[in-house]
């Protein structure tokens, strides 16, 4: 993705200028932000296509802080980057809404295959051979659009990692997508080992699509294996169960119906 916008945020002039010497040949137009305030800032007035932003700033606010902050007021794509390597660590930056984590030091191919990845899910484009509707009980999905409404919730805000994931989940309704799988189409090529990036992100998509979170009905977690997504009235049917959508017409397959409009 040529020309895309990115936004630095972190206190190390040596690595700032090692992003900045290698992205920047590379066709990205870098902004630089010293600390987290300013990243804050910089962040909302130049709407940047990707942040990558340092955890530990001292004496500011620390990148967590400034991640969270970020998602009150936008879906861009963050990539964190820390000398932390814990699990721990990864989790609470995905939770507060970082798409990526990249450890330091890093290699620079490795940055650049991440920063790749992060804004080819933030552009994915829209499925040319599929008239572009996806319905299922309450939720609705338009590809040609990336709008995603849920009856009774109208439309729902979707990071770009959170798009890409659910456009996975529906494109293939009704069958189980494996862990490595899921994390290879969403992230890219060099992941598969990350499952506790599925976690956070699943649990995401069932906080803003199904009635309660706590008890999915759309998004099913295969344990072990991997998750799938099922139209909530066919997978009742098929289990002899009472369809927890007994009032929504149900889709005329077990594959999920894709409806054209």
């Amino acid at each position: 993705m040529k020309h895309a916008s990115i936004l630095v945020v972190d206190d190390e002039p040596r690595i700032v200028r090692l992003i900045r010497s290698n992205l920047e040949p590379a066709g990205y137009k870098v902004l630089v932000a010293q600390d987290g305030e300013q990243g804050l800032k910089m962040a909302e007035m130049h709407e940047p296509d990707l942040i990558i932003l340092d955890i530990m700033m001292p004496p500011g606010p620390s990148g967590w802080d400034v991640c969270r902050r970020i998602r009150e007021f936008s879906t861009v794509s963050i990539i964190m980057v820390t000398a932390k390597g814990d699990e721990q660590d990864k989790v609470k930056g995905l939770e507060l809404g970082a798409d990526d984590y990249l450890q330091k030091p890093f290699s620079i191919p490795e940055l650049i295959a991440r920063v790749k990845a992060v804004l080819r899910r933030s552009k994915l484009p829209g499925d040319a051979k599929r008239e572009p509707v996806f319905t299922c009980g309450d939720i609705a999905m338009n590809f040609a659009q990336r709008r995603v409404t849920v009856k009774g919730k109208g439309d729902i805000k979707l990071s770009p990692t959170e798009y890409k994931l659910l456009y996975e989940l529906v494109t293939n309704a009704g069958r189980v997508l494996l862990h490595q799988d899921l994390l290879r189409k969403v992230w890219g090529r060099g992941y598969g080992e990350e499952t506790e990036y599925l976690r956070v992100y699943v649990r995401y998509l069932r906080q803003k699509l199904e009635p309660e979170s706590s008890r999915p009905k759309y998004i099913l977690t295969e344990p072990g294996v991997g998750y799938r997504f099922v139209d909530p009235a066919q997978f009742a049917e098929q289990e002899g169960l009472p369809s927890p959508l007994a009032e929504t017409p149900a889709s005329s397959s077990a594959e999920v119906a894709i409806s054209m409009r």
